[in-house]
């Protein structure tokens, strides 16, 4: 469904951070904390994962599963073709350096 890696890069697209992610899930910052130290594929109940796809998918992140078709193999993240403003600033945060 989806890695800590993928969660992690997609966070980092997007230019916020974990409490900033929390907040736009409507997750606790502790539960994004646990998803992201997973080693590999996150764990948890399903309605958290949806809560957290779904909050990444509305930010702009399009989740580029195993297998799917991309240049390159792998699972990956990119953002979504839009118009306006960034997912950061449309979230009232700044991207951090």
């Amino acid at each position: 469904m989806i890695t800590a890696a993928q969660l992690r890069a997609a966070r980092t697209l997007l230019g916020i951070d974990q409490k900033q992610l929390a907040e736009l899930s409507g997750l606790s910052a502790p539960t994004i904390q646990r998803m992201e130290a997973s080693e590999t594929m996150i764990r948890g109940n399903v309605d958290s994962l949806m809560k957290l796809i779904d909050a990444l998918d509305a930010a702009g992140i399009e989740l580029i599963e195993e297998g799917a078709v991309s240049s390159a193999e792998g699972r990956g993240v990119r953002l979504k073709v839009r118009s306006g403003r960034t997912a950061g600033a449309a979230a009232g945060t700044r991207a951090r350096s």
